[in-house]
């Protein structure tokens, strides 16, 4: 459907088509990358399309952005620079996603664990060895890129500013956990490599344990 509405609809609304066919791929891979690398954890959930009603809220406000801005400003959609620039960050997103599951492989779950699984082993090879969250950080850059395809400067702004606190939220609930699981370990981890994403840091010893 996204590449019939690319190469056939109206210029300012190929864009959209673009989108689709990006979401459509990322969903399906995320199903496709559960059965490579855990696959005794996989079910409908897998694809993420019912994330959380959040995430459902966000999707629906950039469709309502892109259909004013489409119908009140046609020659802002039919920027393809910003086409190209948004496809290639979500492609570059989605495949660090990707390598981070597959390398964690039987590690890597959708939901954070807050008991540690028999076999459950920390991942530090690859991928992990630049950055402690790269599956986070794959997610958090192709947010972005699906709004600056649809050239949507409201969402591309919200987009980034709630991710960043999503993810910074995200990050620091499970590095309590990660401390937990394994001890001095994940702290040696942690002196060496960064979250990945900017400016935020993750939990350490010696944090509150609690909003922050």
């Amino acid at each position: 459907m996204g590449v019939f509405i690319f190469f056939l609809a109206p210029e300012h609304i190929r864009a959209f088509g673009l989108y689709a066919a990006i979401m459509g791929t990322f969903h399906w891979t995320e199903y496709l990358g559960i059965a490579i690398s855990n696959p005794s954890t996989l079910s409908a959930d897998s694809f993420v399309l019912n994330h959380s009603a959040h995430y459902l809220l966000a999707a629906i406000s950039s469709w309502i952005e892109f259909a004013l801005e489409s119908y009140f400003f046609p020659n802002l959609k039919s920027q393809w620079i910003f086409w190209i620039i948004g496809f290639l960050l979500c492609i570059f997103g989605d495949v660090l996603r990707k390598i981070a599951m597959i390398t964690a492989h039987n590690n890597f779950t959708h939901i954070v664990q807050f008991v540690r699984n028999e076999g459950h082993k920390l991942v530090t090879h690859g991928v992990y060895s630049r950055m402690r969250h790269p599956s986070y950080v794959g997610w958090f850059w192709w947010s972005i890129g699906t709004q600056i395809i649809l050239v949507n400067p409201l969402c591309t702004v919200l987009y980034a500013i709630i991710s960043w606190i999503f993810f910074r939220e995200r990050v620091y609930v499970e590095e309590i956990t990660l401390h937990n699981f394994f001890g001095d370990e994940y702290v040696e981890y942690q002196k060496n490599v960064g979250t990945g994403l900017p400016f935020i840091r993750g939990y350490h010893l010696g944090m509150p344990i609690g909003p922050h």
